[in-house]
């Protein structure tokens, strides 16, 4: 069997519902070079195999855990059976358009050590964008740009970005493989970020690409707002600044970084999940000795500069007001 360029990496959790769409959407791309893992991730019910069968092109290759990993292991996991040469990561509930891969594959050639984010778009309202890529403030916080924005407001052109929303992002696999892959300390919710800006700082660069288009339900197993991602959102968000925020731009940004949180900390009480996001800051807190354990490694590693660096962070004192709304 010959090495397949891309390896689509699919975690099945709880998304039976969206299986049917996603691989006729994948049978249907026009380019073929490609393989899919589909993990079951400690789903219950499994993956329906009478939906599997209907697609006896697709080249599947099942893997089973019996307890659910979380995103970031589970990716893991997958990515060690994975062939190909690009690692093309794919929510359960996203379904890439006709020209999707063969879009990333007509700009690689140009862009060797990029990883690629796509435009999302709101499966259930096409008239609207579900993100385009993840900004990265300099307070730390985090969001996707452009989320439930009308789709005619999305940037028209390709442009280095930071972060590629992990719903639709394409990386070298050799580059994935030196950054250690995903955190699974992060289990789920912003481990995308992470990643990227581990890669940011080991030298690689972030493309979007407008014209690979995926179309998204978003949160489609965890349930929007919900505890979960509540919990796990704001306990990562602390660990994804102290981790990454390079050199003296962390002691710099480090007071804004404790400002925003603390103003998350008020806002819970008033929130229908403010007890998931006080215990997400707390266990932040609890497990940070670690976190700064893996910051000395990873700035140890750094290769891109810190104006480089800076050149990708939003620095809009206004947005952060916007984000805390939400």
């Amino acid at each position: 069997m010959t090495q397949p360029f891309f390896s689509i990496i699919v975690l099945f959790w709880n998304s039976e519902r969206f299986l049917a769409r996603q691989l006729q959407a994948l049978d249907n791309q026009t380019y073929s070079d490609f393989e899919v893992i589909l993990l079951d991730n400690g789903s219950e019910p499994p993956p329906d195999q009478t939906i599997l069968a209907r697609h006896p092109t697709l080249n599947i290759r099942q893997l089973k855990s019996e307890v659910n990993l979380g995103f970031a292991a589970g990716n893991n996991l997958a990515v060690k059976h994975a062939n190909g040469q690009y690692l093309a990561f794919l929510n359960a509930d996203a379904f890439p358009t006709d020209t999707w891969l063969e879009t990333i594959a007509e700009t690689i050639p140009n862009h060797p050590n990029y990883f690629f984010a796509s435009r999302l778009i709101n499966a259930n309202n096409p008239q609207l964008l579900d993100g385009e890529w993840n900004v990265v403030h300099a307070s730390g916080l985090v969001w996707r740009r452009n989320h439930n924005r009308p789709v005619s407001s999305s940037a028209a052109e390709s442009r280095e970005v930071m972060s590629a929303c992990a719903a639709a992002s394409v990386y070298p696999k050799a580059a994935f493989e030196s950054v250690g892959g995903f955190d699974e300390d992060f289990f789920v919710y912003m481990e995308d970020i992470d990643l990227d800006m581990r890669m940011q700082l080991a030298g690689y660069r972030g493309l979007y690409l407008p014209d690979a288009v995926v179309h998204h339900v978003g949160s489609g197993s965890t349930g929007q707002r919900s505890d979960l991602s509540t919990y796990y959102g704001h306990r990562n968000l602390v660990w994804n600044f102290v981790k990454n925020m390079p050199g003296f731009l962390f002691y710099l940004l480090l007071p804004v970084h404790v400002i925003f949180n603390l103003l998350y900390i008020a806002a819970a009480l008033f929130m229908p999940n403010g007890k998931a996001l006080m215990r997400g800051k707390k266990d932040a807190l609890r497990k940070l000795p670690e976190m700064i354990g893996k910051r000395k490694f990873i700035q140890s590693q750094r290769k891109t500069s810190i104006l480089r660096f800076v050149s990708l962070l939003d620095w809009n004192p206004l947005t952060p007001l916007k984000k805390l709304k939400h």
